[in-house]
């Protein structure tokens, strides 16, 4: 199946897997892009080093192109950049919108930028700066989000501006697909769904977790902005969350992280995304990564913060990536097959 993503970045299926903190390493990167989609590695949790060689390892997997997902609000964004264009990283793929200049970098690079957004106008002003395609996220993704649905959000961006759009939130089929196809996107991309695959470095038992699931829920209360995430009793003590719990939570997670007070308050406040936040959200904020951490690494689904898509209550199997690709592509073209008249 061709189309304007498989063209922009040379893999087989219109299939991305999305650059999800502490899930998507080289692992699971390469196991999508070897089996035709396009996998992004998720470096915003990385260091550089760790980045650079997560990079190197998903090209001694597979010569297939891949991308890396990063923060454009970082501080060391420019180095980051410099790192893939020096290891011929195919996609650039962003959190937040990056700045025009970083763009422009890449693009001489000849790197394909493809940043995330939740909102049309989002969507025209990194059409504007220049980039080349973008994952539209409507509200039904996990982690970060917005309050428009894909089915209302994908059609505005799609008629807004002249690049590729990628559709994001709420898939994990081939009927899918083909539906954002006929809404004018060029592709879906996929978190959920491959981080519930045997090629995903989460812990099985949190995985059983995510399996068990049938409901999630939209907080403020893990970093101040709207966070879709799997209910968990420890979510629903976020929801309470007082100055004193943040600032016993933030000294505990402090201490894992090796970070001073002075940087975690100042990732804190990177984390704002120009919102109002009380002391108890940017606390919050600025130790996330380690809630995340906790689950998708050390296997602490009682300690953690475990975002998902409300695709989790219908899905009920660790595939391979390979597997849930082929089976993606097959449910696509069946259901094609079914639209023509006989």
């Amino acid at each position: 199946m061709r189309t304007a993503l498989t063209e922009l970045v040379g893999c087989r299926h219109p299939i991305v897997q999305t650059g999800m903190g502490y899930v998507a390493g080289a692992r699971l990167a390469a196991a999508t892009s070897a089996a035709g989609g396009l996998g992004i590695i998720a470096a915003a949790t990385m260091s550089v080093g760790q980045m650079t060689e997560a990079i190197r390892s998903v090209k001694e997997r597979t010569d297939a192109p891949f991308g890396v997902n990063i923060r454009a609000d970082a501080d060391d964004a420019a180095e980051r950049a410099e790192v893939m264009i020096r290891e011929g990283v195919r996609v650039a793929s962003f959190a937040l919108a990056p700045q025009r200049e970083l763009i422009a970098r890449l693009k001489d690079a000849g790197v394909v930028t493809m940043p995330s957004v939740g909102a049309r106008r989002h969507a025209e002003k990194v059409a504007a700066w220049g980039a080349d395609a973008m994952i539209v996220q409507g509200g039904e993704g996990g982690g970060h989000t917005g309050p428009l649905a894909t089915t209302l959000l994908l059609p505005q961006v799609v008629d807004a501006v002249d690049v590729p759009v990628v559709a994001a939130g709420g898939f994990f089929d081939g009927r899918g697909l083909v539906a954002a196809l006929a809404y004018g996107a060029c592709g879906i991309a996929m978190g959920t769904r491959f981080l519930l695959t045997k090629d995903s470095p989460v812990p099985d038992a949190v995985k059983q977790v995510y399996l068990a699931a049938a409901e999630t829920l939209v907080t403020t209360n893990v970093d101040g902005v709207p966070h879709r995430v799997l209910r968990t009793p420890f979510v629903d003590s976020l929801q309470r969350t007082r100055l004193l719990r943040a600032v016993l939570n933030g000294a505990r997670f402090k201490k894992i992280s090796g970070l001073s007070w002075a940087a975690l308050l100042r990732e804190g406040r990177r984390m704002k995304h120009g919102r109002e936040l009380t002391w108890a959200q940017v606390l919050q904020a600025a130790n996330t990564p380690m809630l995340l951490k906790a689950a998708m690494v050390d296997g602490r689904a009682d300690l953690g913060v475990m975002a998902s898509g409300q695709v989790v209550g219908v899905i009920g199997d660790l595939p391979t990536c390979a597997e849930l690709i082929e089976r993606v592509m097959a449910e696509a073209e069946t259901t094609l097959r079914g639209l023509t008249p006989r």
